[in-house]
């Protein structure tokens, strides 16, 4: 698989951190223009699709017209002079790159009022979206720079999340392996105290994955195991496959986040096709951070004929500009799945979520009767 080197840039603007980033274009996200779809067109309405997902970052979800509210509170940013040009500083050269724009646009979050805010417009904006259920992230502990504890992070997000009753939103904590063993710990042990109350399923880990190994964080993935949380690990994005099985052997993780980087190691593949353990694929989140370099180079479809579990998820939709709709749209057109691969990779995320039985019958039988009216075409 080629990669795009990784060269760390110093952000000081959002201009500035978008300056010297390769042209990549976004696909489709309100807000973000119609940029980089197929030109044929769909045979399906994935709009109207019931869509269940697995892999999605709240605070990289926001609209954009929520984060342009935001910047506008906080005095701007001089170099952005309007909501088309913020969305035009959400291209990447490299994962880095990437993520010095994500501190950027968290800056913008700085108190409890800001993310039950933003909380809504996610939950209102993939209500839209028919997205019915979706496990989230949040990281809480990047806002510790405002003062910001996670467990009122937590609560604050729920209280805007409940205010959109159409769509189910169970959070998912994101340690940040940035912080360390130290640091994960600390924020396991904040949200832990309200987990019942803010609806915290599950732990994950994300940040510079090749920098900060699965196995630093062994006693914090214990204890959540010990607490009843469910496990992901981001994995097999930033590295290689050596930290998908980290991820498997050393934290238990049920479920891989991202995981593309799988298909270079064949045992691993194997191994994940044996266990029925589930990929948390972001396919444009892979093409817009450099993991891969080209469409046709992504392994989404090697995944699939190998067998393996594949889930189908837009990871920070708003900043790659991108929707499970879309990303649909790019399966059928640009790598050719046909119909019965679509249905299979659409039920996938219900069979892999966290959802209890009751729930993941009920989101199956929504999404299989939308195939069954309204799927096939003529």
């Amino acid at each position: 698989m080629t990669r795009r080197s990784r060269n760390p840039s110093t952000a000081v603007t959002a201009r500035q951190l978008a300056r010297d980033a390769y042209p990549g274009r976004a696909s489709t996200y309100p807000g973000n223009g119609h940029r980089d779809l197929p030109d044929a067109r769909t045979t399906h309405d994935w709009d109207s699709m019931p869509k269940v997902e697995l892999h999605l970052h709240l605070e990289g979800a926001v609209p954009l017209s929520a984060l342009w509210t935001l910047i506008g509170q906080y005095g701007g940013d001089s170099e952005i002079a309007s909501e088309e040009q913020l969305a035009d500083m959400f291209t990447y050269r490299d994962f880095n790159h990437f993520m010095n724009m994500w501190d950027w646009m968290s800056s913008f979050l700085r108190n409890t009022d800001d993310f039950t805010f933003v909380a809504e417009a996610v939950a209102r904006h993939l209500e839209e979206q028919n997205i019915i259920y979706a496990e989230t992230f949040f990281s809480p502990s990047d806002f510790r720079r405002h003062g910001l504890d996670p467990q009122e992070i937590a609560l604050a997000i729920r209280r805007g999340l409940d205010r959109v009753p159409g769509t189910e939103i169970p959070l998912i904590v994101d340690l940040v392996r940035d912080r360390g063993p130290v640091g994960t710990a600390r924020t396991f042990a904040a949200i832990e105290e309200v987990a019942s109350d803010a609806w915290v399923i599950g732990v994950g880990i994300g940040g510079h994955e090749s920098r900060h190994p699965p196995e630093q964080f062994a006693d914090v993935y214990r204890k959540a195991a010990e607490a009843g949380f469910r496990r992901t690990a981001h994995a097999g994005e930033d590295d290689g496959p050596e930290s998908v099985w980290g991820a498997l052997r050393v934290l238990g993780a049920e479920r891989i986040g991202h995981g593309v980087r799988s298909i270079e190691d064949p045992a691993l593949i194997e191994h994940l096709v044996e266990h029925r353990i589930p990929l948390e694929v972001c396919p444009t989140s892979n093409l817009r951070t450099g993991v891969v370099a080209h469409w046709e180079q992504h392994p989404v479809v090697d995944l699939i004929d190998a067998g393996v579990v594949v889930t189908i998820n837009s990871d920070d939709p708003a900043l790659f500009g991108t929707s499970v709709a879309a990303e649909f749209a790019n399966l059928e057109q640009r790598f050719g799945l046909q119909e019965a691969d679509l249905r299979k990779l659409s039920l996938a995320a219900v069979d892999a979520s966290w959802a209890n039985d009751s729930k993941r019958t009920m989101l199956r039988a929504t999404i299989e009767d939308w195939w069954n009216k309204e799927g096939t075409t003529s």
